[in-house]
């Protein structure tokens, strides 16, 4: 499996219009940020609130894509798009074990992905001198592979 094959699978493979799961998405996203919204304002930079704020960034940004009919295809190659039919493309819902893996994984992403933002927090506030970038970032590895590692412990074996 190449890294292109691996990171589609991980972070794009599941992008399919489904409303539910982009309900569910939304749900847990707004439920993580708002943690952030309502810590208070001397805590809002340390690393819990910096993580359920990054996370629930990549849970709301990717419940938005699971609302919509056009990324159906997003992980697909042309070959593979053109070949399903339109009922094929349709996934069934994920049993509750790989589904909370699959938003696990996806919580430590947007950590993974958005803790560079941090930069311009401490750039705009200079009272914050000790950013906890790297807490984040490690947080952020070790929730995604946590999830990672329960995504793959949750998948149904295949068929030979």
């Amino acid at each position: 499996m190449t890294l292109r094959e691996f990171l589609f699978e991980t972070l794009a493979g599941d992008l399919e219009y489904h409303p539910r799961r982009g309900a569910l998405y939304l749900c847990m996203g707004a439920a993580a940020v708002s943690y952030w919204i309502l810590s208070s304002s001397e805590s809002k930079v340390t690393t819990l609130p910096l993580v359920f704020g990054l996370g629930g960034i990549a849970l709301l940004g990717k419940g938005v894509f699971l609302l919509r009919p056009s990324s159906e295809g997003i992980g697909l190659t042309v070959r593979e798009l053109a070949a399903s039919s339109e009922a094929a493309r349709r996934k069934p819902l994920l049993p509750v074990a790989a589904q909370a893996s699959q938003m696990l994984q996806d919580f430590g992403a947007g950590m993974l992905l958005l803790w560079p933002m941090l930069v311009f927090g401490q750039d705009s506030d200079r009272s914050w001198s000790h950013s906890p970038r790297a807490r984040v970032f490690i947080t952020g590895a070790a929730v995604f592979g946590l999830g990672w590692l329960m995504r793959r412990a949750t998948r149904e074996p295949r068929a030979p």
